[in-house]
C-alpha cells in the first residue's frame, strides 16, 4: 500500500504542475516530499526495519486527515440560503488586474446570486498583495460592474490581507447581528470561513460554494487540513480580537 501511495503522490505533483504551469504552486511541494518519504518507509517495511509504532503513526495521521475532511466536505453541499441580505466575497489573488481562477469563480457565483436576488447587497473584500496592480476588492468591483450589478449594491473593503481580516473589516460596513450573510468562496474554503465568521460574531451566516478547478481539488483539500488544525488551536487568540 505504501509504494502505491508514494507513486500517487508523485504523479499528482505532475498533475498540479500541468494544471498550474508552475513547479512551486502553493502547497504543491508537499506531494513530492510525501512521495519520497513514503518510498523510504516502503523500503524500510520491505527490509523489515520499519518500526511498528511508525506504521501506527502513519495510520493515525491518515485517520486524522479523514476526520478533518468530513466537515469540510459536508459544508460544500449545504443548501444555499435563498434570502441572504448581504454577500461577502472573500478575496483571492489577482494577476496584475485580472482575477485568478479561484477569485473569478467566486465573483461569478456571487454575480449569479445577485442577479436572482435583486434585494441582496454584496461586500467585495480584499486588499492588495504581491503581484497585484489593484486591490482584490477593486478587481471584484470592476468585474461586477461590467456584468450588470448596480454600483449602489456593492460595498468595498480594500484593506484586508487574510480571511480573518476579510470578515473582521467587513463587519464595519453593516450590522451582521440583524441580517443574514452569505459567505462566497471556493468549496474547500467554505467550512473554515463560515466557522471563523461565527467566531467573529456573525450569528446568521451561510455558505455559498464557488467550486474550484477539479484537478487541484485534492491539493486544496490537503492544504485546508492544517489550516483547520491551526484554526482550532488558535481559538483563544481569535476570540481576543472580536
Amino acid at each position: 500500500m505504501l509504494p502505491m501511495l508514494a507513486v500517487l503522490c508523485l504523479v499528482y505533483y505532475g498533475v498540479i504542475r500541468l494544471a498550474t504551469g508552475r513547479w512551486n504552486s502553493t502547497f504543491a511541494r508537499v506531494w513530492p516530499v510525501a512521495g519520497i518519504l513514503l518510498l523510504a518507509f516502503s523500503y524500510l517495511e520491505w527490509r523489515g526495519r520499519l518500526p511498528h509504532v511508525m506504521m501506527l503513526a502513519i495510520l493515525a495521521i491518515c485517520v486524522l486527515i479523514i476526520l478533518t475532511c468530513i466537515p469540510i466536505l459536508y459544508t460544500m453541499f449545504v443548501k444555499e440560503n435563498d434570502a441572504c441580505d448581504y454577500l461577502i466575497i472573500l478575496g483571492a489573488h489577482v494577476n496584475g488586474r485580472v482575477p485568478s481562477d479561484s477569485l473569478e469563480r467566486r465573483i461569478r457565483k456571487a454575480e449569479q446570486y445577485l442577479k436572482s436576488h435583486p434585494m441582496t447587497k454584496v461586500i467585495v473584500s480584499g486588499g492588495q498583495g504581491k503581484g497585484e496592480d489593484i486591490t482584490e476588492a477593486e478587481a471584484m468591483e470592476i468585474y461586477l460592474w461590467e456584468h450588470g450589478i448596480e454600483k449602489e449594491r456593492i460595498l468595498k473593503e480594500a484593506a484586508s490581507t487574510t480571511t480573518r481580516e476579510n470578515l473582521r473589516f467587513s463587519k464595519a460596513l453593516f450590522t451582521p447581528e440583524i441580517v443574514t450573510v452569505g459567505i462566497v468562496t471556493n468549496n474547500f474554503h467554505l467550512h473554515r470561513s463560515c466557522a471563523l465568521a461565527n467566531r467573529l460574531g456573525y450569528p446568521h451566516v451561510y455558505p455559498i460554494s464557488a467550486g474550484c478547478k477539479g484537478s487541484l481539488f485534492l491539493n486544496y483539500m490537503m492544504r485546508e487540513v492544517p489550516a483547520m488544525w491551526k484554526f482550532w488551536l488558535d481559538k483563544e487568540k481569535d476570540s481576543d480580537i472580536i
